[in-house]
Parts: structure tokens; C-alpha cells; sequence
């Protein structure tokens, strides 16, 4: 496998478009086309464009199947990859060269062909765009306008290579590209029924009358002054010069940065020196724009240009890459009302930078177009996303340029600057991939799911809330878990930070969901309840009746065994019930989950302490499970005057908060969830004026949900960062500042303290260092515990030392969560009764509406709703094939196959890595899916598992497969590989023939 791409011969290309629509509809994968309806353009360059907007000069405009799926799914401007003396091979491209989970990086520049590879690509484009407008009736012949763009200084750009391409681009008739297309498709007239002979040969030769200059940074203003002035003068082209972010000058652009949440993206100020200044823009876009008009061509600007910053968490294998989405918008937009300001909205001005979905008719509104982008094709939903961009702006009003509004551009950076859209997330992002190997097939998975402990079917019961079947999905929820109100209400849901969703707007809110269910349902599902007699025979002690134990008493009286959960407490609800503050979940809601296991035939006993093991074994119980939490406190360790452990804190709190003596001040030392409980806890105390969270690390590094911190953050609460506490004493807490040093082992910088003082007025601590476990009375009870003092602990079984003995809840490992606490319960219950996991529920889904949702974004309005959000990732994946800019990744129906499986075609992959990037395994797909190869030396050069058709009429094949290489013919019957990738292979071979390479 190498990293170069082999283009398409037209043929081949037009035979693909064809064949793939004819069969699914679809052209390289696009589903959705869009059909331009309304009798509406704009015009540049003196040419039409039927949408004002398409991919920016990038992964989407390298490949004429790039340009093509682009322009079916509602592109109509391409602004084509760059091209410059420098191509093919002597390009150096660091792979993989993407990375686009959030923000955007690449280190790749210019086209990865060589020059005249790229322009046989924009002419085989120009025809098929011509070509599938008519026949598929998608919009006018003349309705998209390419623009090339070109680098990267002039005497390049005068260079034989890159002059012959210009000069082509004017005019193609002679070349051989234009000769062997216009060849194809006169000779195969009669496959068209929309296009005859006249239209092919009426097909203009001028591809392109524009261009976009690229340079470098650092390129001198006398030398882009030169470039543009050639491009007007001798090529009379209609051209725009690509400005930089650095025209805001380094402080402009980093108190942006900074105010938007990306401090942590560095970047240093010699190009904000080196590079073309503001004052010296202003005069040569002045003499440009005069320039233009006398020669009766347009001339703009393009915003913006790349934006370097420095690769310090091995981001990509270079040393700078350039960024661009979100974090750019509100950048470029600034370019933008500078140049704007000083050309009182005069200045035509071409737009890249955080344009997407939500934001482009805000653009496109102030008078900024043509609006071209990249990022947001390079995620989930891919070119599809060109669909709702093309129609949303279908339904606005198109006019001439008549200039910019630079008031309503003003504000438009505002609005992007407060918008959560475009601002960065307090915490660094989790990661959205699972830590699973994605197989050769059915690789569909439902990420959600797989994340949670309890492997909760949760496309199934978002399914079931969106169509108001509440029973019906609280009945799904309950299969795995017992505890709907309380993990509907504080579950830490990590299952939403693995939802594909992320990609495109925000989570399904899977939590609100489950919630929304056992609100709805509660009251019918409790009458239906009812338990098995199967295990009768069982009888079972739970020692605590906190959620571990409620959930361990729920899951065995439901098989029919007799359980009697022991409570040394007077109610039941353990650290929910007593501790978590009301304001976050109420007596009622944890209530109704005890009900539940009550229902399901669970007996209750509170007030009762068990001292001992052979007290219950005395009673008849054949097993005990220990689910008994943790709650011993750890000390600050310092000179403290009045110090209070934040879990006695809270439960003070929420028993009788008006028996609190905290003050006016309040700190809280310790920064994770229970931090932020005790701290919402203490602003809402009588009396208490300021809380504070003293931690010695910064935000993004607290241990806390970012869920939390934004409820602390929203209360109130102040976050002391970098502070290590050393002394509390006379209403003064004294601390050292702290400076972040290395990475340490958890990943995050290693807080170093200093000699340097901080006093804080303060009249309680709260010492919130995490709980441990109580391994005395583990000890006292016979177990053998650990040199940590946990209890000694089988965790697929949760099985003790002690026969017969199991440990769950945050008794078993330390603090942890509710949903680890129900998966804990179910190992245990499995074990004692020799259950096997329960299986998938899944509940009937449209293949064809569900893969509809691809590349349709919308915010989280109403719970019900949520189930148009679901991408239902169980029934369907294709992310690998969605994100792909060249189409490498095809999904490919397969006889027996419940879904398609993924093909990788090797000859239209460059290794970008960017299906790395959104796969929900921790693989690449690019390496790791079952791959076509064109001929036999692209087999022999890779390591992929995958194969190579040898001879085509006797179906002769050679793969790899497991690490071994097998010469067969899939017509043999005992042929030695598995069934499904033999017919993986047939259905390539058979119906698939396009994607071979003849």
C-alpha cells in the first residue's frame, strides 16, 4: 500500500457515476442529491452559480471524484486544489496529514499529483459535472463556475509547468484530456437519455476564468503585487489574492484565541512579522482593485489563507500544521471587517475559514460570497452535509454584490464569539473511540452502547421515546438497568461522549431520554412488574442499600431468587440518598427505583448492621454480596483550622443544611464531582458569600465532568486554579502557586509548586480529596484485602477471597459511578446464578431513513426529538465511507448480509488518515478494512488484508488474509477462505465491477 492516488480514467469514472445510480441512486456514495428547483443565480466572473458556495482548495478538489460527489450533494464554486512547481513525489507530505475531530489540522498544502495529473482531473470533472447536470436533472449546465488556484511565488507560477496548466485551464480543446473525454462521450451517446451529441460538443473549453494566488508566509507585499498583477494583466484572469489571519497582528489574533477557549494552541509571532501587514495591504489591494477595473475583470480577496500553529502534542508527523473549522471562524470573520472597514464594504471578498451549516447564511447575508469550506466535509456526514447547506440557501434572497455590511459583520463576530458552536469545550475532549479492533466485517456498531458498563440498548429505547412508545422503551432500559430515575437523572453518561453525533453538532442526550422514559412509564411499567420463579431455590444477602445494592437486589429477584438487602442506615439510597445534594436528584426519584426492586419482589431491611459473615450464612443465605461504598475521608494533611470532609459536609447539607456553620468564605480543596457537590452545596448554605475551588492544577485539567464544572461555574462558584493549599489559620487559607510542569502518567502536566504565596479569606475547608474504602471492616469480616486496602476481587465475576462472597459499588475498586455500580451488581448476579449476558434488543429501523440522517445537522431541541438525532449506529455505520475526500471507503451490499460491508480501494487512497480519525474503533480503516487493490504490485506493497483480482473471467484471485497469502478462484465451492469475505469478494467482482481497475 503506498500513499499515492491513481486517477480515474473518464471511462471508468462515467461508468461508475452511471452503474452506482442506476443500482442505489447514489453517485460515490452521495445519497441525497441536491436539485436545484428555484429559477434564482449569482453571477461571478461573468459565469453563473446556482448555490454561492462548495469545497475550499483542499482534500475535496484534488480528485475529479471528489469534485463530482461535492457538486451532487449542492456545491456549485470550486476553488481547486492548489497547484505549484513543486508536485507528485517532490511534494513532501508528512501522513497521515489530517486531523479534523474538532478543529481542524493538516500539514498537507498543494495538490499531491503532479501538475498535469491535477489538470486531467479538473477537465475529466468539468465534463462530468456538464454531463450529470443534464442527465440526472440536478441544475443547469452553466450553473457552477470552477476557480483554480495557484502558488506559491512568480517565478513558479511563470515556470513552463504551472503556465502550460493556466493556459490549459483557459482553454482545454487541446488536449489530449479534452480529446479523450469528448471522445468517451460521443461514442456512448446512446447511454445518455437526457444528453445527446449537441450538448457534449457544446461543452465550452474555458474550465476556468479565475484564480485564487496562494502564497507562502513570509512572501514580501512587492512579490503577491506581482503575481496578482501578472495573473490581470497578462492572463486576464478575474483574481483573488488569499489573505492571512496574521493581518490582525499576534495580539489581536491571540486575545481571540484565548477568549474562545484555544489558549492551549501555540503559535508564535515571527509570521505575524514576517508576513504581509494591514498597512501595507490596504494600498496594494487599492492599486489591485484599480488595476482590475481598467482591465474589466474582478479582483477580491480570499479569507482566509492558512493559519500556522505548532504541533506540541503530536498532533500530526510534523513540526507546524495549519488550522482551520471553529477555531478559525471567528478569525477569518475579523480579516474579513478589517479589510471591509477600510474599503467601506467595497471589497469583494471570497470566504473560507469555520463556514458550515449553522453559520453560512449569517455569512452569505453580510455579503461575503462565494463561501467555500473544508472542515466540515472532512467530518461524519461528509459531502452529504452540502445537501441542508444547499438548501437552506435555496430559501434566501440572491442579489448582486452591492457591497459588504460591515456593521452586520461586526456583530456577526460577536455573536460567533459567544456562540458555543465555535467555543472550546472546558475540558480537552474525550476520546470518541473505542478501544475494540474494527473487524474485516459487519464493523456497524453503536458506539453509545458499547461504552456503557452496562451495554445499555440505547439506540433501541431513543427509538421507542421519539415515537412515544414509553412503556415500551423503559421496558428496554430495564433489561439491563435497574435503575432508570437515578442513572436517568446523574449518570455521568460517558456514553454520550462516544455518540457519533459529536461530530456534528452535540450528543443525542441519551441521559434526558431514559429520564423522559421512566417519568413517562413509571406508573404503567410498576403494575406489569413481575419476577421469575426459576432461581426460587437461591437465597441471597446484599449487606448496603445504596444503589449497588438496590440494583444487585432488583437483578436476583427477577430471576426468582429470595433477596433481603440489609441497610445500617434508616432509609435506603446510600450516598444518592443521603449525601448527593436534593438540588440534583430528589428523594422521590431514588424512591421509585427502590420501588421498582421491591415490585420485583426484593425484601428491605434498614436499621441493621452486619457485623459478621456467619450471621447471614446462619440465616440461610447461600451467598452474600457486599455492596457497602466508601466513605472514609482523606485528611488535607495540613495545618488546618477548621476543616470538615466533604462527604460529612454534604450530608450535613442536605439532612439539615440550616445546622451548617460555614461563614461567609467556603473553600472546597479538590476539584473532582463531589468537589462540585459540596461547592454548589455551600453557595446555597445561609450566609455564605464566597465558595471557592482550590485546586493545583488549571480547569481543563480537574478531574470533574465537564458537566459539573459548568453547573459550579453557573451557580457561582469561583475556581482558584494552580494553588496548592499549605495552611489554614485564623480565617486564612494560605497557599502556594503552582506551575505546570511535564506530563505526568495520567496525561496531564505535573503540578510544581512554588515559593510564590497566595491568601485567601476563609472560614471553612472542605477537604474533597476522594473517599476510601473501609478495609478494616472487610478485615473484620474475613477478607482478604489488598496492600491499597481494597478487598481482593475477581472483576469479571466480582467474586472475594471468600467462597460465596462478592463485592460491588465503589466498595470493590474505590469511588466511581452509579452505572460501574449496576455492571458490578451484574457480574455478581450473573455469577451466582450462572447467567449468561443479556442480549441486544434492538427494535426495527429503516435502513434507508437512517442513513437519510447522515449529514443533517440540528441542535437538541425536545427529549422526543432526540430520536431524529440518532444516527442508530447499530443499524448502520459507514463513517470510514462518509468522511472519506476520495471516496476510498465503499460500502458494498453483499448477498446473506444483513448491511453492507466496507471495501477500502487502495488505488484512491493517499493514507490522510482522516477515517482514522472518526472510525468508532480504535483502527483505521484505511489499514485495517478489507482492501481492493488494482493490480498485483499494489498487493505485493502492502500489508492490508485484502485482494487483487487476477484474472477476470475465471475469477482468479490472490488475498491476504490472517498474515497468509491464497492464490483461489471464487468460483471454487471449497474455497479456503471464510464464506462472507468470499462473497465480499464475488459481489466486488460481480456487481461492483467499476471500482476494479481495467
Amino acid at each position: 500500500m503506498g500513499d499515492r492516488m491513481t486517477p480515474i480514467p473518464f471511462g471508468n469514472l462515467m461508468n461508475w457515476i452511471f452503474e452506482e445510480n442506476k443500482v442505489s441512486g447514489s453517485t460515490f456514495g452521495i445519497r441525497r442529491k441536491f436539485v436545484k428547483e428555484k429559477d434564482k443565480v449569482l453571477n461571478i466572473f461573468g459565469e453563473k452559480i446556482e448555490t454561492p458556495f462548495g469545497p475550499a482548495a483542499g482534500p475535496h478538489t484534488q480528485l475529479a471524484q471528489n469534485i463530482i460527489a461535492a457538486y451532487y450533494s449542492g456545491s456549485r464554486f470550486f476553488e481547486l486544489k492548489t497547484v505549484q512547481i513543486l508536485d507528485g513525489e517532490d511534494l513532501p507530505v508528512s501522513k497521515p496529514c489530517i486531523l479534523a475531530e474538532d478543529e481542524c489540522y493538516n500539514c498537507e498544502w498543494s495538490t499531491e499529483l503532479r501538475v498535469p495529473e491535477a489538470f486531467d482531473e479538473y477537465v475529466k470533472a468539468w465534463f462530468a459535472l456538464k454531463v450529470i447536470a443534464k442527465e440526472f436533472g440536478i441544475g443547469a449546465a452553466d450553473g457552477f463556475v470552477f476557480n483554480m488556484s495557484v502558488g506559491y511565488d512568480l517565478a513558479g507560477i511563470k515556470s513552463e509547468k504551472v503556465n502550460t496548466f493556466i493556459d490549459n485551464m483557459k482553454d482545454a480543446k487541446n488536449t489530449p484530456v479534452w480529446k479523450e473525454c469528448m471522445e468517451y462521450l460521443t461514442s456512448n451517446v446512446d447511454k445518455f437519455k437526457n444528453v445527446d451529441k449537441k450538448f457534449i460538443e457544446s461543452i465550452p473549453s474555458t474550465v476556468c476564468n479565475s484564480v485564487t494566488v496562494s502564497t507562502l508566509h513570509g512572501c514580501p507585499p512587492q512579490e503577491i503585487e506581482r503575481i496578482a498583477s501578472y495573473l490581470l494583466e497578462e492572463k486576464k484572469l478575474n483574481t483573488y489574492v488569499k489573505c492571512n489571519p496574521t493581518l490582525l497582528g499576534y495580539e489581536a489574533a491571540r486575545s481571540i484565541m484565548d477568549e474562545m477557549g484555544y489558549n492551549y494552541v501555540v503559535f508564535g509571532d515571527f509570521h505575524f512579522k514576517d508576513d504581509l501587514q494591514f498597512e501595507d495591504a490596504v494600498p496594494m489591494i487599492e492599486r489591485l482593485q484599480k488595476k482590475a477595473g481598467g482591465l474589466g475583470v474582478e479582483f477580491g480577496v480570499k479569507i482566509t489563507n492558512t493559519f500556522p500553529v505548532d504541533v506540541t502534542r503530536n498532533e500530526l508527523p510534523s513540526e507546524e500544521m495549519y488550522m482551520s473549522g471553529r477555531s478559525l471562524c471567528a478569525l477569518s470573520l475579523s480579516v474579513a471587517y478589517k479589510l471591509s472597514k477600510a474599503f467601506n464594504g467595497k471589497l469583494r471578498i471570497s470566504y473560507s475559514g469555520g463556514a458550515d451549516y449553522f453559520n453560512i447564511d449569517k455569512i452569505f447575508n453580510v455579503g461575503i460570497w462565494p463561501i467555500t469550506m473544508a472542515t466540515t466535509f472532512l467530518k461524519s456526514g461528509g459531502y452529504q452535509r452540502g445537501n441542508q447547506i444547499a438548501n437552506k440557501l435555496e430559501e434566501m434572497e440572491y442579489k448582486p454584490f452591492e457591497g459588504v455590511c460591515v456593521d452586520g459583520l461586526a456583530k456577526l463576530i460577536e455573536e460567533i464569539k459567544q456562540d458555543k458552536h465555535h467555543l472550546k469545550a472546558i475540558k480537552p475532549l474525550p476520546s470518541r473511540k473505542m478501544k475494540k479492533q474494527v473487524p474485516l466485517l459487519d464493523c456497524f456498531v453503536a458506539p453509545c452502547s458499547e461504552q456503557c458498563p452496562i451495554n445499555q440498548d440505547i439506540p433501541a429505547y431513543i427509538k421507542l421515546v421519539g415515537e412515544g412508545k414509553y412503556k415500551e422503551a423503559l421496558q428496554v432500559i430495564t433489561d439491563k438497568n435497574p435503575l432508570p430515575f437515578i442513572t436517568g437523572t446523574i449518570c455521568n453518561h460517558t456514553c454520550m461522549n462516544k455518540c457519533t453525533r459529536n461530530f456534528y453538532e452535540e450528543s443525542v442526550n441519551i441521559r434526558s431520554a431514559k429520564l423522559e422514559a421512566a417519568k413517562k412509564a413509571f406508573d404503567e411499567l410498576i403494575k406489569e412488574v413481575k419476577s421469575s420463579d426459576k432461581y426460587k431455590n437461591k437465597k441471597v444477602a446484599v449487606v448496603g442499600g445504596g444503589p449497588a445494592g438496590i440494583a444487585s437486589a432488583y437483578l436476583l429477584a427477577r430471576e426468582g431468587a429470595k433477596v433481603t438487602v440489609f441497610e445500617k442506615e434508616a432509609e435506603l439510597g446510600g450516598l444518592v440518598k443521603n449525601v448527593i445534594p436534593a438540588f440534583r436528584i430528589s428523594k422521590e426519584s431514588i424512591d421509585k427505583d427502590i420501588e421498582l426492586a421491591a415490585k420485583m419482589g426484593a425484601k428491605f431491611e434498614v436499621n441493621h448492621k452486619v457485623e459478621s459473615l456467619e450471621e447471614l450464612k446462619s440465616a440461610g443465605y447461600d451467598n452474600v454480596i457486599l455492596a457497602v461504598g466508601a466513605y472514609n475521608g482523606r485528611p488535607l494533611g495540613i495545618q488546618c483550622d477548621n476543616e470538615v470532609n466533604a462527604i460529612e459536609f454534604l450530608g450535613a447539607c442536605r439532612k439539615a443544611p440550616e445546622t451548617v456553620k460555614a461563614g461567609k468564605n467556603v473553600a472546597i480543596i479538590g476539584a473532582g464531582n463531589t468537589a462540585m457537590d459540596a461547592a454548589r452545596a455551600a453557595k446555597r448554605l445561609h450566609g455564605v458569600e464566597n465558595v471557592y475551588i482550590v485546586y493545583r492544577r488549571d480547569i481543563k485539567n480537574m478531574p470533574a465532568d465537564e458537566e459539573e464544572l459548568e453547573l459550579a461555574l453557573k451557580d457561582g462558584v469561583e475556581f482558584k486554579e494552580l494553588l496548592a493549599p499549605a495552611a489554614h489559620k485564623a480565617g486564612k487559607l494560605t497557599c502556594h502557586k503552582v506551575i505546570l510542569g511535564e506530563v505526568d502518567a495520567s496525561g496531564r502536566q505535573k503540578p510544581v509548586v512554588t515559593e510564590e504565596e497566595v491568601v485567601l479569606d476563609v472560614d471553612l475547608v472542605v477537604a474533597s480529596l476522594g473517599e476510601k474504602i473501609n478495609s478494616d471492616y472487610y478485615k473484620a469480616l474475613g477478607l482478604n484485602v489488598t496492600e491499597n486496602g481494597c478487598p481482593v476481587v475477581d472483576f469479571d465475576t466480582m467474586k472475594t477471597s471468600m467462597e460465596n462472597v462478592y463485592v460491588v459499588g465503589d466498595g470493590a475498586k474505590g469511588p466511581a459511578t452509579v452505572v460501574l455500580a449496576i455492571s458490578n451488581a451484574t457480574k455478581a448476579v450473573n455469577s451466582i446464578l450462572g447467567l449468561d449476558a443479556r442480549a441486544e434488543i434492538t427494535v426495527e429501523s429503516d435502513i434507508n431513513d437512517a442513513a437519510n440522517k447522515k449529514g443533517i445537522l440540528v441542535h437538541s431541541k425536545d427529549v422526543k426529538g432526540e430520536a431524529n438525532r440518532c444516527l442508530e449506529c447499530n443499524h448502520i455505520c459507514e463513517s470510514c465511507t462518509d468522511v472519506c475526500p476520495n471516496r476510498a471507503n465503499v460500502a458494498v451490499k453483499v448477498a446473506g448480509s444483513k448491511m453492507p460491508q466496507i471495501v477500502h480501494v487502495d488505488y484512491m487512497c493517499n493514507e490522510c488518515g482522516n477515517c482514522l480519525v472518526f472510525c468508532p474503533y480504535g483502527s483505521a480503516p484505511y489499514k485495517d478494512k478489507f482492501t481492493l487493490f488494482a493490480n498485483e504490485a499494489d498487493f505485493k506493497n502492502s500489508e492490508n488484508q485484502g485482494f487483487v483480482l487476477m484474472d477476470e473471467a475465471a475469477l482468479n484471485v490472490k488475498v491476504r488474509l490472517g498474515g497468509k497469502v491464497y492464490e483461489l478462484s471464487l468460483k471454487d465451492s471449497s474455497c479456503d477462505v471464510p464464506k462472507g469475505i468470499k462473497d465480499l469478494m464475488l459481489s466486488v467482482c460481480k456487481n461492483y465491477s467499476y471500482l476494479l481497475m481495467k
